[in-house]
Order: structure tokens, then C-alpha cells, then sequence
């Protein structure tokens, strides 16, 4: 799995971002996807692989990093300067890491399939967070 190596520093919100905010359920980083825990109401990283449905699908890309209980915004759609080397035109999709990110091309056997947006250069990430509840 080639996810995409993000530098916590250069994740921005772009100008037509949506954003909401939340507590940290574990450490997160700038650049992660999350999802809310439907349990506890927190944040948490969203992972490919996991063992249900709403650990699959994430709301939005998180714009700062925090320790658990910390407060995180996170970024639901718009553009965002994902702080990684983009190719542009490509897919980008959850990841099998939690909070990881990946090129369509490195969706693994049995990773459920949610897109989290194309790359409109190659920095700039166009967020479509859309779950297809699909394994590959």
C-alpha cells in the first residue's frame, strides 16, 4: 500500500471549504481521514478495512492535529492543499492504514471501497467523500 506521505504543516482548507468541528476519540494528525464513532461522538481515524460500516466511512479529511479530547476541524468538501505530491486527474481513496490515504491504483483484496476525492493538481485534493459500501 503507496499512501500518501502528508506533511501535517501544508494541509490548508481551500477557500471553498466546508468545515466542521470535533473531539479527538485518539491521536489524529492534519491530513488523516476521520469519522464520528456513532458511541462516544468523537473522531476517529477511518480505515478501509474496517470491521464495520462507519469505521469505512469517513466525513472529512482533518485540518490540525490533536491528542485525545483535543479539538479537531475537519474538512467535509471543497479543496484542500493536502500537504502530499499529487498526480493530477488521479483518484484518491481510503486507505487499509487508519487515517491513510491512496491512489486508486493501491486499493488492496477486501478493502472497501470509498472515494475521498481527485486531484486537481498536484497539491490540491477536490473532496468527494462517497462510500460505496463495495469491497474490492
Amino acid at each position: 500500500m503507496a499512501d500518501l506521505v502528508i506533511t501535517a504543516a501544508n494541509v490548508v482548507a481551500g477557500s471553498n471549504a466546508e468545515t466542521e468541528t470535533g473531539a479527538a476519540g485518539e491521536a489524529i494528525t492534519a491530513g488523516q481521514a476521520v469519522y464520528r464513532s456513532s458511541t462516544t461522538k468523537k473522531l476517529m481515524k477511518a480505515d478501509s478495512n474496517g470491521a464495520s460500516a462507519e469505521i469505512r466511512t469517513p466525513i472529512g479529511i482533518a485540518l490540525n492535529g490533536g491528542a485525545l479530547d483535543q479539538p479537531i476541524k475537519f474538512q467535509k468538501s471543497g479543496n484542500v492543499t493536502i500537504g502530499a505530491v499529487l498526480t493530477p486527474g488521479v483518484a484518491y481513496y481510503l486507505s487499509d492504514a487508519p487515517g491513510g490515504i491512496c491512489p486508486v491504483a493501491d486499493i488492496g483484496a477486501g478493502e472497501y471501497v470509498c472515494l475521498i476525492g481527485l486531484a486537481t493538481s498536484a497539491s490540491v485534493l477536490a473532496l468527494d467523500i462517497r462510500y460505496t459500501g463495495v469491497s474490492n
